[in-house]
C-alpha cells in the first residue's frame, strides 16, 4: 500500500500559513527599527515619517505591480513551483537590505522585496480553491490570513531582540535565512495537485472534489485576459473594495510602531513588549471570520452570500472600533491596556473579514482564473494603500486625529462596493469563468 499522509490540504495550508509569518516578518522589519535607525542615513527627526512613507511607496508600486503579474504565474506554473520562485526571491531581496548604505539603497531593496513577496498572495488564494472544498475555503483562508497576523505577532518582539544583540544589517540577513528554509519542506510535501498526488487518500480526494466541478477538478477552464476579466461586474466588486479597505491594515502595519513612538513615547524595547498584541487579536479574528462563515455554508447558505454576511459584521467592528480610538484618543497615552484593545479590535475586524473578501475569487471564478482575478484584487488594494502612505505624513503632522478618521470613512465605503458591485443572486461559476 502506498504511503498516505493524513489531513494532506491541512499540511498544505499550514505550510502556506507559515510562509506568511515569515513574509510579514520581512516586510515589517524595516517598520519596526526605522524610528530607531534613520538618523544613521543623516535624516532630521522632521524628515523621518517623509523618508518611511517613501520607501514603503517603492514596495507598495513595485508589489501593485508584482500582485497581477505573480496572479498569473501561479495560473500558468502551478502553485508548487510558484511559491518556490516567489519565497526564494524576497528571502534574497530582504537579506540585501543588509547591504544599504543610503535611502536610495533601501528602495531599490524594498522595490525587489515588494515584487516578490506580492506572490504569496495569489498563490494561497489558488492553493486553497486547489485543496478545499468551498465550505471549507474561509477556514483555510483563515489560516493562512492568520499567518500575517501571527507574523506580525512574531515580528515586533524577534526583530527587536535580533536588532538589539545583534544589529540592524544582521537582523535583515538572518530573516532572509528563514524563506529558504521554508522550501524543503514545502517541496517535499506539495508533490503535486490534489488529483495527482502520491501521497493523498481516496477519501480526502473525494473530499475535496465533493462541491466543485468538473472544469474545476481536472483545471481545464478557459483562461481570460485581463481585459476580459474586467467586464465582469464580481471582479470590479472584488477590486474596488480592496482598494478601500486594505489600506487600513497597512496603516496599522507601516504606522503602528512610529505612533507608538510619537504618541505614547515608547523605546524599540516597549515596541517589542506591546506591538505584538493587537495582532493576535487579528489572528484570532482572521479565525474566527473563517469559522463563522464556513459555519453559514454548512447550514445552507450559499457561498457569496456567507463571504457577504462575514465581510458586513467586520467592517461593523473596526468601524466601531476607530470611532472608540478617535473618542479616546487623547487618553490612550496612559491607558496602555485601551489603546491595544481598540487597535487590537480593529485589526480583529479587519481580519475577519479580509480573509472572506481573499476567498471571493475563487467562489466566483474556476480553475485558471482563480489567481488572476486575485492578483488583481490585490493590485487595486496596494493603489489604495500607496495613495493613503502618502497622505499619512501630512496628515499627521500635528496628530494622529486625522489618521484614525480617514481609517474610519475606508471602511464603509469598502462595505458598500462589495454589497453591491458584485452580483446579488448566487451565479453559478460557469457562467463567469
Amino acid at each position: 500500500m502506498a504511503f498516505q499522509l493524513k489531513g494532506l490540504r491541512w499540511w498544505i495550508i499550514g505550510l502556506i500559513g507559515l510562509a506568511t509569518i515569515i513574509n510579514y516578518i520581512d516586510r515589517s522589519a524595516i517598520n519596526i527599527m526605522w524610528p530607531y535607525i534613520y538618523k544613521e542615513f543623516g535624516i532630521a527627526d522632521a524628515d523621518n515619517k517623509n523618508a518611511l512613507a517613501i520607501i514603503t511607496t517603492f514596495f507598495m508600486v513595485t508589489y501593485a505591480i508584482g500582485q497581477m503579474v505573480t496572479g498569473k504565474m501561479m495560473d500558468s506554473i502551478g502553485t508548487r513551483i510558484g511559491m518556490v520562485v516567489s519565497i526564494s526571491a524576497w528571502s534574497v531581496s530582504i537579506a540585501l537590505h543588509a547591504f544599504a548604505k543610503s535611502i536610495f539603497s533601501f528602495n531599490i531593496f524594498r522595490a525587489m522585496l515588494g515584487f516578490s513577496e506580492a506572490g504569496n498572495w495569489p498563490g494561497a488564494t489558488k492553493s486553497n480553491a486547489e485543496w478545499f472544498p468551498a465550505k471549507e475555503r474561509a477556514i483555510a483562508q483563515g489560516i493562512f490570513g492568520a499567518g500575517a497576523s501571527l507574523g506580525s505577532v512574531v515580528a515586533a518582539p524577534f526583530i527587536a531582540y535580533v536588532y538589539l544583540a545583534f544589529g540592524w544589517r544582521m537582523t535583515f540577513v538572518g530573516i532572509g535565512c528563514l524563506g529558504v528554509l521554508w522550501i524543503i519542506p514545502w517541496l517535499l510535501i506539495n508533490k503535486n495537485v490534489p488529483s495527482k498526488h502520491p501521497w493523498i487518500s481516496k477519501k480526502e480526494l473525494a473530499h475535496i472534489q465533493g462541491d466543485k466541478s468538473a472544469t474545476e477538478i481536472t483545471n481545464e477552464t478557459t483562461v481570460k485576459s485581463w481585459r476580459q476579466l474586467l467586464q465582469v461586474r464580481n471582479t470590479w466588486g472584488i477590486i474596488t473594495s480592496r482598494f478601500f479597505l486594505d489600506p487600513v491594515w497597512w496603516m496599522f502595519l507601516t504606522w503602528l510602531p512610529t505612533f507608538l513612538k510619537d504618541q505614547m513615547g515608547f523605546d524599540i524595547k516597549q515596541v517589542g513588549a506591546f506591538a505584538w498584541a493587537p495582532y493576535l487579536f487579528a489572528a484570532i479574528g482572521g479565525l474566527t471570520g473563517g469559522f463563522y462563515s464556513s459555519g453559514l455554508i454548512k447550514k445552507g447558505v450559499a457561498a457569496q452570500s456567507a463571504r457577504k454576511k462575514a465581510i458586513a459584521i467586520g467592517c461593523v467592528i473596526m468601524l466601531l472600533s476607530l470611532i472608540g480610538i478617535l473618542f479616546f484618543l487623547d487618553q490612550l497615552k496612559v491607558q496602555i491596556p485601551l489603546a491595544i484593545f481598540l487597535i487590537g479590535s480593529t485589526l480583529f475586524g479587519f481580519q475577519f473579514l479580509i480573509n472572506n473578501l481573499q476567498t471571493l475569487p475563487s467562489d466566483f471564478f474556476s480553475g485558471k482564473n482563480v489567481g488572476a482575478v486575485s492578483g488583481m484584487g490585490g493590485t487595486a488594494a496596494v493603489l489604495g494603500t500607496i495613495i493613503i502612505t502618502l497622505l499619512v505624513p501630512i496628515i499627521s503632522k500635528t496628530n494622529y486625529y486625522s489618521f484614525f478618521a480617514l481609517a474610519a470613512i475606508l471602511v464603509p465605503l469598502g462595505w458598500v462596493c462589495i454589497q453591491f458591485l458584485t452580483d446579488k443572486k448566487v451565479t453559478a461559476k460557469a457562467s463567469i469563468v
